[in-house]
Formats: C-alpha cells, sequence, structure tokens
C-alpha cells in the first residue's frame, strides 16, 4: 500500500511538472504554473519515501530510474523558482538615493470584495503611507471605507464594481491623462495615467492591472488574461520613459506569460533576487504563490519592499518604495531579458486570441440575452 501510494503521488507530482511545458491555455493545464514552490514539496517527500521504502534496490532500473527521474523535475522546478529567492543577482539595484523628492511608493491591495474588515484595511494602506494605492475587487461600499484615503490623496480615478472587478485609485501626487480601459473584457477594466514625482519635472506611467485569472467560475482558459498583459506590453515597448505595471495580474512570476510580459515590454521585476513575497493565498499559509506584481522600467531602483499585515482578504497587501534614478538606466538594462522576433509574434497571436475569444463570449451573451451579466459602475 506504501509503495502504491508513493507511486501515485510520484505521477501525480510528474504530471503536474510536465503540463505547464505545454502551451495550452486551458484552466486545468494553467493552474499548475502556480504552485510550483508546493510540487517541489511533494517531490521532496515522494524521493525520500522512495528511498525509505528501498527503491534503490528494486530490480531492473525501476526504482533508481523512478528516483532518477524525480531528482531531475526537482531540479528543473528549482531551476525556475530559483530567480525569486536570494541566492542569485537582483535584477534591480537596491536605491542609492537621498533625494525624496526623486521616489515613488505604491500599496496594491486584493480586498476580496466580500470581506467586511474595511476599517482594518484601511489602517494598513493609513500606516503604509504610499504615494500611490491601488485596491482591487472594491464595489461601492469598498469605496465608502476606503474614501478616507481621499484626505491625503487627493488625485484619484476610481472604478468601484460589484463583480469583483471594481478597483479604486488614490494618489497624493498629480496625476495626467488618467483613464479607466476596458481593454478585452467589457467588464475587467484597468489604470491608465502618468504621475508626476514630487520633483515637479519627471512623469512617470503607471498601469494599474488586475485581469481574470484561468479558473472554472472565472475563465475556462488563460487567453484574455494573457492577452491583456500583453497588449499593455506591446504598449510600453513602444515607448522610452519611465513605467510602472502593478496589480493583481492573476498570474505567478515564473509562468511563460509572465516571462514573455517583460521581455516584450522590456520591465524588470524587483523580485529577482529579493525573494518570493508570495501574496495568495493569505489564509493558508502552505498555499501561497506570488499573485500579485510590481514590474519596472530601468530607470528605478528598489528602496524598499514589503508584504504588507493580513486584512482579512485571500491576499496580503504588497508595497514598494522605488526612486528615479535614470542615470543607471543602461547598466540595469543589461539585466532585461530582451525579446526577439519569435516572442513578438507569439505576442501578436496571444493578443488576437484574446480578442477573438472575447468576440466568441460577446456573440453567445447575445444569442442568449438572459445569460447576460450585469455591470453595475
Amino acid at each position: 500500500m506504501l509503495h502504491g501510494l508513493t507511486a501515485l503521488l510520484a505521477v501525480a507530482a510528474l504530471v503536474a511538472t510536465l503540463l505547464p511545458l505545454l502551451r495550452q491555455t486551458a484552466w486545468w493545464i494553467r493552474v499548475f504554473d502556480f504552485p510550483r514552490l508546493q510540487i517541489v514539496g511533494v517531490l521532496l517527500v515522494v524521493i525520500l519515501g522512495g528511498l525509505a521504502l528501498g527503491w534503490l534496490d528494486l530490480p531492473g532500473y525501476y526504482g533508481k530510474g523512478g528516483l532518477l527521474i524525480l531528482a531531475v523535475a526537482v531540479v528543473y522546478q528549482a531551476f525556475r523558482i530559483m530567480p525569486y529567492t536570494r541566492l542569485v543577482k537582483k535584477q534591480i539595484g537596491d536605491s542609492t538615493l537621498t533625494d525624496g523628492d526623486r521616489h515613488i511608493s505604491l500599496a496594491m491591495m486584493n480586498v476580496l470584495q466580500f470581506n467586511k474588515q474595511g476599517r482594518k484595511a484601511l489602517q494598513v494602506l493609513q500606516q503604509a503611507d504610499a504615494d500611490i494605492i491601488m485596491a482591487v475587487e472594491t464595489d461601492e461600499w469598498w469605496y465608502e471605507q476606503l474614501r478616507p484615503l481621499e484626505q491625503t490623496h487627493p488625485y484619484t480615478c476610481h472604478e468601484p464594481l460589484d463583480n469583483t472587478y471594481g478597483l479604486l485609485f488614490f494618489s497624493r501626487l498629480k496625476l495626467e491623462g488618467c483613464e479607466v480601459k476596458y481593454l478585452l473584457d467589457d467588464d475587467v477594466p484597468s489604470l491608465h495615467t502618468r504621475v508626476q514625482l514630487a520633483d515637479g519635472r519627471t512623469w512617470v506611467r503607471v498601469y494599474g492591472l488586475h485581469p481574470k485569472p484561468p479558473a472554472p467560475a472565472e475563465s475556462k482558459t488563460s487567453t484574455k488574461r494573457d492577452a491583456e498583459l500583453l497588449l499593455v506590453g506591446k504598449a510600453i515597448d513602444k515607448k522610452d520613459e519611465p513605467t510602472i505595471v502593478f496589480g493583481d495580474m492573476n498570474d505567478v512570476a515564473w509562468s511563460h506569460t509572465s516571462e514573455l510580459f517583460r521581455r516584450i515590454s522590456g520591465l524588470m521585476d524587483p523580485r529577482v533576487g529579493r525573494g518570493l513575497l508570495p501574496t495568495f493565498h493569505a489564509d493558508y499559509s502552505l498555499l501561497r504563490w506570488p499573485l500579485d506584481h510590481v514590474f519596472v522600467s530601468a530607470h528605478f531602483k528598489v528602496d524598499d519592499m514589503e508584504r504588507l499585515p493580513y486584512v482579512g482578504s485571500d491576499h496580503f497587501p504588497i508595497y514598494i518604495k522605488l526612486s528615479y534614478e535614470p542615470h543607471d538606466k543602461e547598466e540595469q538594462e543589461e539585466n532585461c531579458e530582451e525579446a526577439d522576433a519569435g516572442d513578438h509574434e507569439e505576442a501578436a497571436e496571444k493578443i488576437q486570441e484574446g480578442f477573438e475569444e472575447e468576440d466568441e463570449e460577446e456573440a453567445e451573451e447575445d444569442a442568449n440575452p438572459g445569460q447576460k451579466k450585469e455591470l453595475t459602475t
């Protein structure tokens, strides 16, 4: 029985390792992008179990071969996770700037719409005291809870919705051209603006995103999530300006799509060399991975980055403080991942597929008007 259970776990862990190698967008395949650390844990348990059960002494190559395959899977998974540990060089350097007027701090919080700990969430955000605050999954009730932030952050751009995709955006720094756009889904907004640093001269392009996750109750594929990220990535690729993209991406940093987004956009991940900072799931310490992200251009360095306290949501909030240091831009760009022709072709295909899937869903809704979702703004 023990041999059978160990072998079953081994097969499950190997399947979970191999499925993400497929470029299919079905949710039941893409979901295995997320728990790489947990899969490593299962693989190690199976290897130890196999050793304890004497697999090395089994006749033929079954036992030794099985253990070798499991070890290769561990190495592969560890290779994917390794950049998001302190064992590698930081992709973005530490801040060397003392001029506060050339710093910008951001806080990102997925409040969980049905969470009612509004006072606690407000307190955490007030204590973090970030220049820019974005809260997602926010409806009108959450807007009333977080409205006191407008006293210190008078520049706002809100889109509260009751469909778990609402967003609230608060800034103490001046905004220009702030827009809420619906890039693909007609019920999933994103934030697009320019922010002026306190020095009064520097403008930073900021995007706030919260695409749908690949999950049965949300989206049967990752197609539109991937397309939304890559649409923004292509827009950034056409500009050469200080840029920050942040939000609940519903994707992990080590996924193929996240890596493709970074190559297309030319942005970098502050987590590289600094640690995972897993933000989801806040209630289960053994089932966590990083879903909330900040990507920045080479104009910036990192002054501070941390996970904020629990606020009753299934996500931990995340905070980052950046310094604007364009004099080191060229040096930092050496750490950027560069896109090749194949990357641009793949991105274009994924964006096209995203629009095609949206058209198909709209046609289905038109054919079945009774099933069309309500959208409250």
